[in-house]
């Protein structure tokens, strides 16, 4: 497992969310490289020691020192890995800060009924909690995000 120590004899931090390479490694890896690479699933990879590390993470480790179970990119963009976009994430907050739409609907959290009306629907803490039925489904979405950002909130305060 990769140290903070090794990340900061390897790498230096850059403001916009980037570690940049301090040393030649090869003939890929010139001192002054931004490290890392997209994957398929839209993080970006990142080479260390024979291992692939996903940056993210990598960035998290380089500024606290420890790598929790789970890294959440706050604003759901996986390319932005400035270290005030990461936070230490519970399975469930994770999960709930997914743009991905799991209905049949564009937004996540929305269903339609078979009446045509819509149904904004939330997990919390492995519980399924019902907000309530809607004309629109925006209505319903927006509806589905101020009560996520309640949750979160009291969960922030239960920490």
């Amino acid at each position: 497992m990769i140290t903070q120590d090794r990340l900061k004899v390897l790498f230096s931090y850059r403001e916009d969310g980037n570690l940049i390479w301090l040393k030649t490694m090869n003939n890929f890896i010139k001192e002054g490289d931004v490290a890392g690479h997209v994957n398929k699933t839209g993080y970006v990879n990142v080479g260390v020691d024979y291992k692939s590390y996903l940056l993210h993470r990598l960035i998290y480790l380089y500024h606290h020192g420890w790598l929790p179970p789970l890294v959440d990119h706050i604003d759901t963009d996986h390319l932005n890995n400035r270290i005030n976009n990461l936070r230490e994430a519970s399975r469930s907050l994770n999960a709930s800060n997914s743009n991905k739409s799991r209905g049949p609907t564009p937004f996540r959290g929305v269903y339609l009924l078979p009446s045509g009306r819509y149904s904004a629907v939330t997990c919390y803490e492995h519980k399924q909690k019902h907000i309530g039925v809607f004309d629109k489904p925006e209505e319903a979405y927006s509806a589905y995000l101020t009560t996520r950002e309640e949750l979160r909130s009291a969960l922030q305060l239960l920490r």
